[in-house]
């Protein structure tokens, strides 16, 4: 299997550039390679990412990292419970002079959107990047504003038991390709970063490693990688099994398996291969599953787990 010949197709270039993003993110954020290698796959498949955890563990410096990491645009957003749908999208203003609304951008136009605690605002506000994050559009007053390429939305979110949190909406939960969970560095990475902030604060010093132009090649790339049929009918097969299985009361969308090739492509990539194996699929099923199937009540009353059941999947649904 090769890929497609009228795409750029991987070479020693591409793992390289790959390793300068990882490698800089981890003068930062240090004992997390594979969640850095996780939000590197969500960049390269063009996906959003969901970062949830407690407070204090270095979910926004993760964003900041990785977006600062490429020389593009970078806008954060710090969602709070009284901000409006305007404060993210833009908003049209009059003016006397000219008798004109001219539209004046929202900080969602950027080549990296940082959302942060973005469940800490109401789900009219959240909704704002329902078109933002499905069609990198936004629409105001009946006109349509193109965002800039790359995009993507890197949002927090604390857990909903946290004081003053929303639910995030589904609809908006399953625009994001991907939710991760940072979790607390090991002993010894959190000695070393006592020691290193006593000097100055990482990211601070912390330099873009590659152009825009640069990543959107490596973009390209991702997208020449081959999916066979065969794979193809596999993630089907699987996200079938999650909409007919007895504990979950909503399964996987057409939209999650869409997203989940993407992300099993960028993995394939990263391990410099042209074409998606099992294992690929199977590697980044639950950072891609995991925000998006709902267990039934019944399900939840017996301490059933999203992530047991998705491996049960996995271990029982054979590539056809």
């Amino acid at each position: 299997m090769s890929a497609n010949p009228t795409m750029p197709s991987l070479d020693s270039t591409f793992r390289t550039n790959c390793e300068r993003i990882s490698g800089a993110v981890q003068t930062v954020i240090t004992g997390k390679p594979e969640v850095i290698t996780n939000a590197l796959i969500v960049l390269l498949a063009q996906g959003h990412l969901l970062l949830e955890d407690v407070p204090g563990v270095g979910k926004t410096i993760l964003a900041k990292s990785l977006a600062k990491s490429v020389n593009g645009t970078v806008h954060r957003i710090q969602f709070t419970p009284d901000l409006l749908p305007s404060d993210v999208t833009g908003v049209s203003v009059y003016s006397p002079q000219t008798h004109e609304f001219t539209f004046h951008p929202g900080p969602v136009f950027a080549n990296i959107v940082i959302a942060d605690e973005i469940n800490r605002a109401n789900a009219k506000t959240q909704s704002a990047l329902l078109e933002c994050m499905e069609e990198a559009q936004v629409t105001v007053d009946s006109i349509t504003h193109t965002l800039e390429h790359p995009f993507m939305v890197v949002a927090t979110q604390n857990p909903l038991d946290s004081e003053g949190t929303f639910a995030l909406p589904e609809a908006q939960r399953d625009r994001f390709m991907a939710r991760i969970s940072l979790g607390y560095p090991e002993r010894e990475a959190e000695i070393s970063m006592i020691a290193g902030h006593h000097q100055h604060e990482p990211i601070e010093s912390l330099e873009s490693v590659l152009q825009l132009v640069d990543l959107q090649q490596m973009i390209e790339q991702v997208n020449s990688v081959t999916v066979t049929e065969r794979l193809g009918t596999y993630v089907v097969d699987l996200g079938r099994a999650t909409r007919n299985h007895p504990q979950i009361e909503l399964g996987a969308s057409p939209r999650a398996l869409l997203q989940w090739v993407r992300a099993a492509k960028a993995h394939a990539a990263i391990n410099a291969r042209d074409h998606v194996l099992p294992e690929d699929i199977r590697s980044v099923a639950h950072m891609v599953l995991n925000h998006r199937l709902i267990l039934t009540r019944r399900a939840v009353a017996e301490g059933a787990e999203v992530s047991n059941i998705i491996q049960d999947l996995l271990s029982n649904t054979p590539v056809s």
